[in-house]
């Protein structure tokens, strides 16, 4: 005759909150290990998402009124920047915070200075505090791009700070044509990619470039290297 359980013999529920006593020595140690593993994320400024959250408002609006005032669709701008249409209607929604390379690539395909996707009216005089700068960054986080000046201060004109991690490379798409570099380092050591050429530089040593062909950052050496970055727009 079979037998039907009753509700005594059915395992009651663990509460949902409930936490185990112990935990398997092994089971421990591979949480440990995984943690460890994970790559490290540096620390970001106080204020920093703060920070990232309002330049990507002020980059959509931009965007916006940029492609508009140029009576560019969607498409349109897509063909010629070389970033999805996908990837560009979520910018000017503000649904994602682009990439240094992407705002790049849009400004090209747009034919304005980088700054001007950052910021919109020009003032009589302006000051850029530097806890208030909005560090841009690469996917990777290893290569960082800070403005010394004000976004659109200097239409023809742009000054940052670059910070690459150690043995790292970031690679730029040519610039608008006529646009000029130029890179001063301040501390380690960067390797430009131009063309076809390599150049290496050491603390100190400056190189000037034409940036409407496709170039490349790196950085040998086993610390982080900085230099100041020099844009000059052709109009």
């Amino acid at each position: 005759m079979k037998r039907t359980a009753s509700r005594a013999d059915v395992p009651a529920a663990a509460p949902r909150d409930a936490v185990p006593l112990e935990k398997p020595v092994r089971e421990l140690s591979d949480a440990k290990d995984a943690k460890e593993k994970r790559p490290r994320v540096a620390d970001r400024p106080p204020g920093d998402e703060v920070g990232a959250a309002d330049l990507a408002r002020r980059v959509a609006d931009n965007l916006r009124s940029k492609r508009k005032a140029r009576s560019l669709s969607l498409d349109e701008l897509a063909r010629s920047s070389g970033v999805s249409r996908a990837a560009l209607s979520q910018i000017e929604t503000c649904k994602t915070n682009p990439t240094v390379g992407v705002l790049w690539k849009i400004a090209t395909g747009l034919g304005i200075p980088f700054s001007e996707l950052l910021d919109a009216t020009p003032q009589p005089f302006a000051v850029l505090r530097r806890h208030e700068s909005q560090v841009l960054r690469s996917p990777d986080g290893k290569f960082e791009s800070r403005p010394l000046v004000p976004a659109g201060a200097t239409p023809l004109v742009e000054l940052y700070e670059l910070r690459l991690s150690p043995r790292s490379v970031h690679s730029a798409e040519p610039h608008a044509p006529g646009t000029r570099e130029i890179i001063v380092v301040l501390t380690g050591q960067i390797r430009m990619r131009v063309g076809d050429e390599l150049i290496d530089l050491q603390a100190g040593d400056s190189l000037a470039f034409e940036a409407d062909k496709s170039h490349a950052y790196e950085n040998p050496g086993p610390t982080d290297a900085r230099c100041h970055n020099v844009i000059r727009y052709e109009r």
